[in-house]
């Protein structure tokens, strides 16, 4: 039997992580108030999911980025495609995103997915925590070549600079920006961890380019030719490196310091994008732990069960409600320890 198809269940190994450290983060997720917005949102997804599998956004936009992020949101509660409340949802989405793998590894539509490699990250990122619980053995071995694929068109999507663009370097003319880039890496550390071959070099190339896009207060700009620092692209950058390891970066003190003076003040929505920032900066705070994360989880709890509406989806942002309430619903859950991408 291949090396690769020797797994625990990575929800087993967080259960078990979680008994043995006493379970730290059990308060916060027996919070009813949590538990209840959580259960309604996940529930409203489900409800809306498609025939065909897929989510989208507003005007049938992104199926692919929304399937994965949605699909992402689900795991986070447990549920895998064969066991827990979502796992046939979870199975259809699996179904319908291994069905948009293309012949040149493209996971996604062209045509609908305008900004393809945005779904593209999001797609190997999902799929590569669906392969760690996958029991089926034809079914991991069309999601392990599925997402082998994958990882070689990110590889030949990459810009000489080194990041990528909402298409593909030669779909581009060789444009790259921050956000798209950290979307790639993060997919790419995703099948990392479950035994997907990732080429050393792309992610080296990945992070030299976040850290010529970095300016001299610490943001990360739109892209290599500046701009000005963007906080939720710096935020997404933190996180990117936790991801790839990276945590001792040299890079990474003058990145939390701009985060914390833009984001730490959750009612702070000067600046664009502010679920993608928090989205991404949850992830960076979570890690760090400790009064910093109780702090900021405890504002950040407020805010987004305020904001939730009775019917259990989140409106804000011109994406779509799919978009901010998997989002939401990652961020409510990351304590659930339930998928390695997010783990402390």
């Amino acid at each position: 039997m291949s090396k690769r198809y020797k797994y625990l269940s990575f929800t087993a190994i967080s259960a078990a992580l979680l008994i043995l450290v006493g379970s730290v983060d059990a308060d916060a997720a027996r919070d009813p108030q949590v538990r209840k917005v959580v259960t309604q949102g996940l529930d409203w997804l489900a409800k809306h999911q498609s025939r065909l599998g897929h989510w989208t956004g507003n005007n049938s936009q992104y199926p692919t980025a929304m399937t994965a992020m949605a699909g992402t949101a689900m795991l986070c509660e447990g549920s895998t495609t064969t066991q827990g409340k979502y796992s046939k949802n979870l199975s259809r989405a699996v179904d319908y995103l291994l069905s948009r793998a293309r012949s040149n590894g493209l996971i996604g539509d062209p045509i609908r997915d305008s900004r393809y490699t945005y779904g593209h990250g999001f797609a190997m990122l999902f799929l590569s925590q669906v392969l760690g619980e996958e029991e089926d053995a034809d079914r991991r071995e069309q999601l392990i070549n599925v997402l082998t694929k994958a990882v070689e068109f990110s590889g030949r999507a990459q810009t000489k600079a080194g990041g990528w663009g909402y298409v593909s370097a030669a779909d581009g003319s060789d444009f790259d920006e921050g956000s798209t880039t950290i979307t790639q890496v993060q997919g790419l550390r995703g099948c990392r961890n479950a035994g997907i071959p990732v080429p050393k070099e792309i992610i080296d190339k990945a992070i030299a380019y976040i850290h010529k896009c970095t300016g001299s207060d610490g943001g990360v700009a739109y892209n290599i030719r500046g701009g000005g620092g963007r906080p939720a692209i710096t935020a997404a950058a933190v996180a990117c490196l936790y991801n790839a390891g990276n945590y001792d970066d040299k890079m990474v003190p003058k990145y939390l310091e701009y985060c914390r003076g833009k984001l730490d003040n959750i009612s702070n929505s000067s600046f664009g994008h502010w679920h993608y920032a928090h989205y991404y900066y949850s992830q960076v705070v979570y890690r760090q732990g400790g009064n910093e994360w109780k702090k900021y989880r405890e504002t950040m709890i407020k805010r987004l069960l305020g904001e939730a509406t009775p019917t259990g989806f989140w409106s804000q942002g011109y994406i779509g409600p799919v978009y901010t309430t998997a989002i939401n619903l990652t961020i409510l859950q990351l304590e659930n320890g339930t998928l390695p991408i997010y783990e402390r």
